[in-house]
């Protein structure tokens, strides 16, 4: 952490780093699906060794590497991942599914954060505000208000009415209603499909119990993006970059590097490290890796308490 607070460069300044890569972004995408690939057959080898004892962490590790397609979702919503808008929200669209999730609802939602970043009367991802003590802490980590959430998205949109979210532009709602609608009743089908071909534990094996494992790393994950960080309009100082190791930044497509990403959400994720290079003095939050954080989080939280 920097004990200076220095103004942010111009976005002007920073434009030589918005260099959008197709190679870099089919590069990154297909490192992405082979390793849902390569754990999706750990989960299938691990089924007939030992009994099945190892069917459970192999869920695990293969519901991180699924959960973490939050990180093209997220990339593809700022169109950064690819060269072409449709590309970016086709790929988008389709990575979203397996965790329930609507591409067109995400960035209206995630546009929102941006533009109201940390305030806690209009910025989304503060409803709910960050949890504020331990039994907060764990319930938000399991991922049951996510996974509520979710599916109340799709109720409402297959109602036809999503007034209760405020950023979606009421123009832009018949819209996003169909998004959802497409992508709940593909979902819906693909999993029947595969239930009744392949048989019902492949559904649990390969999608449910992934995502149900893999989604509190995820959980994890976010919680460190703001919590803690100052509640205003200051991007050196609204939100944290976390140092971490070169496997966990290849997975999320650089997205520790997230101050630098909301000072300049333009600039592709595979140039983030050289924005970080140019402003690591001038942030007030880096963190030192996700455990070290968390483990400071909670002592916090049990002072708190």
């Amino acid at each position: 952490m920097s004990t200076t607070v220095m103004a942010a460069p111009k976005p002007r300044e920073m434009m030589h780093l918005n260099t959008r890569s197709d190679a870099r972004g089919w590069a990154r995408l297909g490192v992405h699906v082979a390793l849902i690939l390569a754990t999706g057959w750990l989960v299938a080898v691990s089924t007939t060794v030992l009994g099945g004892v190892l069917a459970v962490p192999a869920m695990m590790v293969a519901g991180v590497v699924q959960a973490a397609l939050f990180a093209p979702i997220h990339e593809t919503c700022h169109y950064t991942a690819f060269k072409s808008r449709r590309v970016n929200a086709v790929v988008g669209w389709l990575v979203a599914l397996p965790a329930l999730r609507n591409w067109h609802f995400y960035q209206a939602f995630h546009l929102a954060h941006h533009k109201h970043t940390q305030d806690p009367e209009h910025d989304p991802e503060l409803s709910p505000p960050p949890p504020g003590n331990l039994p907060a802490y764990v319930g938000r980590v399991i991922g049951l208000p996510y996974w509520k959430a979710q599916l109340t998205v799709w109720a409402r949109a297959w109602k036809g009415d999503l007034s209760a979210y405020p950023f979606i532009h009421p123009a832009a709602a018949p819209r996003v209603i169909r998004s959802i609608r497409a992508g709940s009743a593909f979902t819906v089908a693909l999993a029947v499909a595969v239930g009744l071909v392949f048989g019902w534990a492949a559904v649990l094996l390969f999608w449910v119990g992934p995502q149900l494992l893999g989604q509190p790393v995820l959980r994890l994950y976010l919680l460190s993006e703001h919590t803690g960080c100052t509640e205003d309009s200051n991007g050196l100082t609204n939100t944290r970059t976390m140092m971490t190791v070169a496997p966990v930044r290849l997975l999320m497509w650089e997205m520790p590097y997230h101050a630098e990403h909301h000072l300049y959400p333009f600039i592709p994720f595979h140039r983030l490290r050289d924005a970080h290079a140019l402003l690591r003095d001038r942030l007030a939050h880096i963190g030192p890796g996700y455990v070290a954080w968390h483990r400071d989080h909670i002592r916090e939280l049990r002072r708190a308490g």
